[in-house]
């Protein structure tokens, strides 16, 4: 068993909620996690991860995407000192010095905001400013509730990718 993952099945649930909680950026879905334990091994951690997330209402949701900062910046509305450490690593690709590249972001950003009322989720590891833009632009023809769903989905992804940096993955 993973080292990590054995010394976080034996703390308390409230540890044990807020060290995992950088992971995602939810409480609730932190603590229902944390409920869920002991884990066996990394995957079926993983998989637990995905139900919880899967099952939670709109409002966690939106606590989990306040949790990061906007595409370029590095301060968000509530996060962790380790989840925001982790956004500057997965945004590395993205941060461009073109100055144009940034202000286009930037741009996007502001307009994805006006129309959904959140900031753009997206997981950005490993894509440059440009394709972030152009998904940006894509997602922007989403009607209110695909587009939240989406940015659900991306979420999970950048959880999946940071639980395993968490154990030590990566």
């Amino acid at each position: 068993m993973n080292t990590v993952l054995a010394q976080w099945n034996s703390l308390a649930s409230a540890d044990a909620a807020r060290e995992v909680l950088p992971c995602c950026g939810s409480q609730v879905w932190a603590k229902e996690l944390a409920a869920m334990r002991p884990f066996e091994n990394a995957a079926s951690l993983f998989t637990a991860s995905d139900a919880v997330w899967l099952t939670l209402p709109e409002a966690a949701w939106q606590e989990a995407f306040d949790s990061h900062p906007r595409i370029g910046q590095h301060h968000a509305t509530q996060a962790t000192a380790e989840s925001l450490q982790w956004s500057q690593q997965e945004q590395r690709t993205a941060l461009s010095p073109d100055a144009a590249a940034k202000f286009a972001l930037e741009e996007a950003n502001r307009r994805y905001e006006e129309r959904f009322g959140r900031i753009f989720i997206v997981c950005a590891s490993g894509k440059s400013a440009g394709e972030i833009l152009t998904i940006l632009e894509a997602r922007m023809g989403n009607d209110a509730a695909t587009e939240l769903h989406e940015a659900a989905e991306q979420q999970r992804l950048i959880t999946q990718l940071r639980l395993r940096r968490w154990l030590g993955g990566e």
